[in-house]
C-alpha cells in the first residue's frame, strides 16, 4: 500500500491556480475548470499527495459548474471540517494525507444516492483514466471499472 503525504516537490510544481485552491483554500470559477464536464471513466486523486478520492461512477452533473460526486471513493482519505468563512457555515472537504482544500459537501445531492453533493475544485484533483490506472500505480482500482 502506497504512503500518501503532502509532497513538497508536488506543491512546488502546482500551477498558480492549483496552489491558490489547494494551499490557500481558494475556489475556482464554475464552468471554467478542467473536470466539471468530464465524463470519462477513471479515478480522481489529490493533486498534491496522489491519494485516491473520488471515482467517475459517483460523479454527477449537479448543474453548478464544478465536479460533483455522491460520495468519496476512499472515505478514509477525506476529512470534513466546519468552514465559517464568507458569512456562512459550510462543511469543507480536505484530503487527509495531502491536507489539500478540495471543496465543500452539501446536503442537496441525489436522494437515491445518499443525498450528498461533494462539490470539488478541479484544481485540487488529478484525473487518471481507467486505461492508465495500472501504469499510474492504481491498479487495485481497475476492477471497479470493469463494468463500464
Amino acid at each position: 500500500m502506497p504512503t500518501y503525504r503532502k509532497n513538497p516537490e508536488a506543491v512546488s510544481k502546482l500551477t498558480p491556480e492549483q496552489y491558490r485552491v489547494t494551499q490557500t483554500d481558494g475556489t475556482e470559477r464554475p464552468f471554467a475548470n478542467e473536470y466539471w464536464d468530464n465524463k470519462e471513466p477513471g479515478l480522481y486523486v489529490d493533486v498534491v499527495s496522489g491519494e485516491p478520492l473520488f471515482a467517475s461512477f459517483d460523479k454527477f452533473d449537479s448543474g453548478t459548474g464544478w465536479p460533483s460526486f455522491t460520495r468519496p471513493l476512499e472515505a478514509a482519505n477525506v476529512v470534513e471540517n466546519v468552514d465559517s468563512s464568507h458569512g456562512m457555515t459550510r462543511t469543507e472537504v480536505r484530503s487527509k494525507h495531502g491536507d489539500s482544500h478540495l471543496g465543500h459537501v452539501f446536503p442537496d445531492g441525489p436522494r437515491d444516492k445518499g443525498g450528498l453533493r461533494y462539490c470539488m475544485n478541479s484544481a485540487s484533483l488529478r484525473f487518471i483514466h481507467r486505461d492508465q490506472l495500472e501504469s499510474e500505480g492504481y491498479g487495485k482500482y481497475s476492477k471497479l471499472f470493469s463494468k463500464q
